[in-house]
């Protein structure tokens, strides 16, 4: 596995715990909007989802 494709699995992983953190009321919608932006500026990945600036 290169390691953009590391990256990007490590990208994943990320996103899934913010998932869960949500999904279990932990963050609210609002932390895991500028959370899942940060992560993707970061992690240099462009992202349909993160549109909503």
């Amino acid at each position: 596995m290169s390691t953009k494709e590391e990256k990007h699995q490590l990208y994943l992983r990320q996103k899934a715990l913010l998932d869960t953190f949500l999904e279990k009321k932990a963050i609210t919608q609002a932390q895991y909007n500028k959370s899942l932006h940060d992560l993707t500026e970061k992690m240099g990945e462009a992202s349909s989802e993160d549109n909503n600036g």
